[in-house]
């Protein structure tokens, strides 16, 4: 593997964290760096991270347990089941319908508001999803709609998975950081995962600041997001390691969470117009060597998630700089490429 501490200073990266998967175990535990510039506090195999938008990979897969339940269904008509708030009619929706499945692969016509979606400023201002998806609020001014048919393009929308996570609160009527904590946190014994809505009634001791391009603490240090669907959870490589090694017995038949065999190769499966788009994930390769990853981008951090599910291979990395650069082109990169 590369020099990591030497990459992490040419880059000016603060705190970084890693697992690696062989053979279906861990097989590589590292941690870098601090958790705040300026600090002795180191990064250990405890410290938490902003998941960004690796979020989506886990809502995806909480979406796929109540598929199994029969409580969602991928390919029904959204507005069917949705109680707080409509997706409005238009001509794109004339004959094409938004589904869970076009929001899972961003695919629904939706696209996100230029600027919106940044972090809250303060734990006070939470501003309800409806509020959100209706452009009353500074994170979206601009109500949400429908703009090209659905399953026609691509386009990445963290819109889309806020109306993921409300239709499931109505259907459910239970928060979805009850949801996930329940169907998904728990079993794996994820106990260094939580919500950006959490945060205010932590103990922040072990997490992590973050920095940016420069190396310098963000306002506020800590990016909160009110969007959990989307990108508001907050995690370490260990645990989602936990998922992905779930994920990986899944394919044998063996998950602790409930998930079958055929509901995770319909996670993996191509969708709609794009070959490279599974559902909340990305895809490379084909069968033993399919390929699967989740990326978080968010300010002050970057994270990234790769996976081989047939090999049972994998490695998760999480760092708290905003490095202003795609991590494929950083150092996430470099040890991708050092490892695959």
């Amino acid at each position: 593997m590369i020099n990591i501490r030497e990459r992490m200073e040419h880059y000016r990266i603060a705190g970084l964290s890693l697992v690696a998967i062989e053979n279906g175990k861990i097989s590589k535990t590292d941690h870098f760096g601090v958790l705040e510039a300026g600090t002795d506090k180191k990064i250990n195999e405890d410290s938490i991270f902003n998941a960004c938008s690796i979020s989506k990979f886990l809502t995806s897969v909480l979406v796929m347990k109540l598929v199994e339940q029969g409580i969602v269904d991928l390919d029904e008509d959204i507005n069917k089941k949705l109680v707080s708030w409509r997706v409005p009619d238009n001509p794109f929706t004339k004959h094409k319908k938004v589904t869970l499945r076009n929001l899972l692969c961003h695919q629904s016509g939706i696209v996100d508001p230029e600027g919106s979606f940044m972090p809250v400023e303060s734990f006070k201002e939470m501003p309800s999803i409806v509020d959100i998806l209706n452009g009353k609020t500074p994170y979206c001014h601009t109500s949400i709609e429908v703009t090209y048919e659905p399953e026609s393009k691509f386009h990445y929308s963290d819109a889309g998975f806020c109306l993921i996570q409300l239709l499931i609160e109505d259907i459910t009527q239970k928060p979805f950081s009850h949801l996930i904590d329940d169907f998904i946190f728990k079993p794996l014994s994820m106990t260094n995962s939580t919500f950006s809505t959490s945060l205010s009634t932590s103990s922040l001791d072990n997490f992590t600041c973050g920095h940016d391009q420069n190396g310098a603490i963000i306002p506020g240090k800590y990016s909160i997001y009110p969007y959990l669907a989307a990108c508001g959870i907050w995690t370490n490589p260990g645990d989602l390691a936990k998922l992905l090694l779930d994920i990986m017995n899944t394919v044998k038949g063996q998950s602790k969470i409930g998930i079958t065999t055929k509901q995770i190769n319909d996670l993996f499966r191509s969708q709609g117009c794009k070959e490279w788009t599974g559902l909340g994930i990305f895809l490379d390769g084909t069968d033993e060597k399919l390929e699967f990853s989740s990326l978080g981008w968010g300010v002050g951090f970057q994270c990234m998630l790769v996976a081989y599910p047939h090999l049972e291979q994998g490695i998760v990395m999480m760092t708290n700089t905003d490095t202003g650069m795609h991590q494929m082109k950083g150092i996430m990169g470099e040890i991708y490429h050092s490892l695959y």
